[in-house]
């Protein structure tokens, strides 16, 4: 392989490392900063007793005869809410729920639907006895509800029961309007049951980069996913604070569960996590369905904002997401709040980046040396190595100086990539003029080329040393590429990177300035001590 040719390869590596590592090269297990060796532990016990129980040869494929559509003849209860309507069937499963809002619209401008359609639906009660299993696909539930209206700020109770031959079943359901809702099922007789947590909706248009899937949220803190057809083995849980059914913005959650509780995550026929509970006589537990909105999960129940999860750099994620809204509450729109923390975390990395890029003008300084020395002692490496590090002490240069502080903003720019690549809070909202929805690629694609041509000019101004023209030629090329795969991401997120171009050039201006005149007072004292 040629140098240019290894060139080429790096180039793209590094744009796959940037922008597109996380997708490409998901993590099976995604692990938050509390303790990953803990987790391991954890999770290995969990499989074990899982293949132990009585019920591991047991399938959780969902039959056919489970996928009961949603429609008017199998529709056992509607309920009107302020911001959504649901439906529970007649197999006591929340069939359907559509959010209202306008902002959460899909891409064909219809109201988004938060339960799928096919697949294991919440509240799917699924009994271990193969018998009464089967009977229980075959008998409806009944109620006396068959229409409810929840009041803004209020709750409505449905109270649904099957009867069963040698088991009667009563589900009771308490529905709230922000989106939560109260469970209690009580059996006549024990045996054993599960509860299924439902899978998401299979939505298209979303970014590749964003993880869809299913999450445990355990222990002291420890975070468990299981992305789409990635499912392998059955891993059951104890101690669960939360489980997820989620995709880029949205979810199905199932929380306030007692320690003693078992929640497994297995597979379906396409290797897609399907969560169920092991469920009890009496048993109560929590749940909500709708979009991963901040506020209002920490409004309902502060344990359920685990639940908006941002891959390996959840650490800073969650943080810099917590300042960006508090810039949103000051400024009052999403677009200026992200250009507020842009200018934050330059401010932030100022320190960083002036090192980095004087330590550019330095090595761009002494690339002639460099280069001459190289010639002179071409056919002694060890010679020519020792000339170049003299030559770099002398000046005080640093080869490393200008990639150490870049490497250090790298979990920043991951991290600020995926607040604003999950953050729901950006459907629907307006910046200026022309961006009415920052959780969408720009419809003029204006952002994507401003993005573009600020990144070519700021390598037109920053100081590089590249010794062979065809190196230089293809990384001029990357503003180009970079604006490619930035046509299609949210705008807000092009926003960001735009901004801090404008950032980055207007530093790397007054880096010039300050060169030049450390340059020009370093050659005039020169000339002062020539003179003498």
């Amino acid at each position: 392989m040629s140098a240019n040719q290894r060139l080429i390869l790096a180039v793209v590596l590094s744009f796959v490392f940037f922008v597109g590592y996380t997708a490409i090269f998901p993590p099976e297990q995604v692990v938050s900063e509390t303790n990953a060796t803990s987790k391991t532990v954890s999770t290995t016990q969990s499989t074990s007793s899982s293949s132990n129980m009585p019920d591991a040869q047991m399938t959780h494929e969902v039959a056919s005869d489970e996928q009961l559509v949603a429609t008017d003849s199998s529709n056992l209860v509607s309920i009107e809410a302020k911001d959504f309507s649901m439906k529970i069937d007649t197999l006591g499963r929340i069939s359907s729920k559509i959010l209202k809002d306008e902002k959460y619209n899909n891409n064909d401008n219809v109201h988004s639907e938060m339960v799928a359609q096919v697949g294991t639906k919440p509240l799917h009660i699924r009994f271990a006895d193969k018998a009464m299993n089967e009977e229980s696909l075959r008998t409806p539930y009944t109620t006396n509800v068959r229409e409810a209206t929840v009041a803004e700020n209020g709750s409505t109770v449905i109270t649904m029961q099957q009867k069963l031959s040698n088991q009667t079943v009563t589900k009771k359901l308490t529905i709230y309007a922000d989106g939560h809702y109260d469970v209690n099922i009580a059996l006549a007789n024990d045996t054993r049951y599960f509860v299924y947590l439902g899978q998401h909706v299979k939505r298209t248009g979303q970014m590749m980069m964003a993880v869809h899937g299913a999450m445990i949220y355990h222990g002291d803190g420890l975070t468990e996913i299981v992305e789409d057809e990635d499912a392998e083995t059955r891993i059951t849980f104890s101690d669960v604070h939360l489980t997820s059914s989620f995709d880029q913005y949205f979810a199905s959650i199932i929380y306030g569960l007692t320690p003693d509780t078992s929640v497994t995550i297995d597979r379906d026929r396409d290797g897609n996590p399907i969560v169920y509970i092991d469920g009890s006589k009496n048993f109560t537990f929590n749940g909500y369905i709708g979009p991963k909105e901040y506020k209002v999960l920490k409004s309902i129940d502060p344990v359920l904002t685990n639940a908006i999860e941002y891959g390996w750099f959840t650490f800073a994620a969650a943080p810099l997401f917590k300042v960006l809204s508090w810039l949103h509450g000051i400024f009052g729109n999403w677009g200026w709040a992200i250009i507020a923390l842009t200018l934050l975390i330059r401010m932030i990395l100022f320190p960083l980046t002036y090192k980095g890029m004087l330590s550019m003008q330095k090595m761009k300084d002494v690339a002639p040396k460099v280069k001459e020395a190289q010639a002179k002692f071409k056919g002694d490496p060890q010679r020519m190595n020792a000339a170049v590090m003299e030559i770099y002490k002398k000046e005080g240069a640093n080869p490393l100086g200008g990639c150490l502080p870049l490497l250090l903003q790298i979990p920043v720019f991951f991290a600020i990539y995926r607040v604003l690549l999950n953050a729901v809070e950006l459907q629907g909202a307006d910046w200026i003029l022309w961006i009415d929805d920052l959780s969408r690629m720009d419809p003029y694609y204006i952002l994507p080329i401003l993005m573009g041509a600020t990144m070519f000019y700021q390598q037109h101004i920053t100081p590089n040393n590249f010794t062979d023209p065809m190196q230089e030629k293809i990384f001029k090329y990357l503003p180009v590429i970079f604006t490619f795969f930035f046509i299609t991401f949210p705008s807000g997120l092009v926003l960001y990177w735009f901004v801090n171009n404008i950032f980055s050039i207007l530093q790397q201006f007054i880096v010039n300035k300050q060169f030049a005149a450390m340059k020009a007072l370093k050659a005039a004292s020169n000339a002062k001590e020539e003179g003498k």
